[in-house]
């Protein structure tokens, strides 16, 4: 057996009903069983595959048909530029979510020395992204999982920044710790009700708490505003995800602690998506 007919019999057992896109499932699992890029692995179809080789890549194929998502099986997942250790115990990173980064980049002079604060930072993605690009930047990267913290410390070590980040495990109604130039988050704000619906592969897999934003979707995101009127430096900039149809109501408690929407800037899919704010 080749590779071709390798990735032919995983596709039959992703089928569109499994998966969104049963060829491209399987390019990355054999990929990631023959430790080889996709474009490799294209460009090698009539390469045989081993039987040992043959048969991981079957196993994997089977978890992915149950269900678990692609990236919790290979192990990472591609954001910005980089690649992330992700597992059940954080989010995985979403396209969109690469708005904040970009939106952020745009306000970091190149040799600005700014102090960042991610709140709810997970995988760590969003603020080892902007450490990346900005090499003078220091920032803080708070959660109230201690898991998550764990796989946000390896890919801080692993993107070889750890020496300007600190992880800190706390709610961010208890964190006190400094000010902050700039204020970063992607808080849950599905609502409670909503989760139901989500697809599968999310809403059984993925970490409810980084999901869960109460009754309305909004309890996180308030006490993201109430705690970063309190963090932030005057004239600082915060920067947070929320779902479009929450924007009247953000903008509501947003007044109340004056912070003024600099910026709505949309996601892929031409959604309102990520708000940039000035506190006042």
């Amino acid at each position: 057996m080749n590779n071709q007919e390798a990735l032919y019999s995983a596709s039959k057992i992703l089928n569109v009903k499994i998966a969104k896109s049963p060829f491209l499932d399987a390019e990355i699992l054999l990929s990631h069983v023959l430790k080889i890029g996709r474009e490799e692995l294209l460009l090698s179809l009539n390469t045989k595959i081993n039987k040992k080789d043959y048969r991981k890549f079957i196993e994997l194929a089977l978890r992915r048909q149950k269900g678990e998502p692609i990236a919790y099986i290979v192990g990472f997942k591609e954001f910005w530029k980089y690649k992330y250790i992700v597992n059940p115990d954080v989010l995985i990173p979403r396209p969109d979510t690469e708005v904040i980064v970009e939106e952020a980049l745009k306000l970091i002079p190149e040799d600005a020395s700014f102090k960042i604060l991610d709140i709810g930072t997970g995988s760590g993605c969003i603020i080892i992204s902007i450490l990346k690009e900005r090499k003078k930047c220091f920032g803080v990267g708070i959660d109230i999982s201690k898991k998550a913290l764990k796989v946000a410390k390896i890919n801080a070590k692993m993107q070889q920044i750890k020496n300007r980040i600190k992880f800190v495990n706390s709610d961010i109604d208890k964190f006190y710790f400094g000010k902050y130039d700039i204020i970063l988050s992607n808080p849950p704000y599905i609502n409670s009700f909503g989760i139901n619906y989500l697809d599968s592969d999310i809403k059984n897999y993925e970490p409810k708490v980084a999901l869960d934003g109460g009754i309305d979707g909004l309890s996180c995101i308030n006490t993201v505003i109430k705690r970063s009127s309190k963090l932030i430096k005057k004239k600082g900039k915060l920067i947070f995800e929320i779902d479009s149809n929450q924007l009247g109501k953000a903008r509501k408690l947003l007044n109340k602690k004056d912070f003024f929407i600099n910026k709505i800037a949309k996601d892929l899919e031409n959604n309102d998506r990520c708000l940039l704010l000035t506190r006042n």
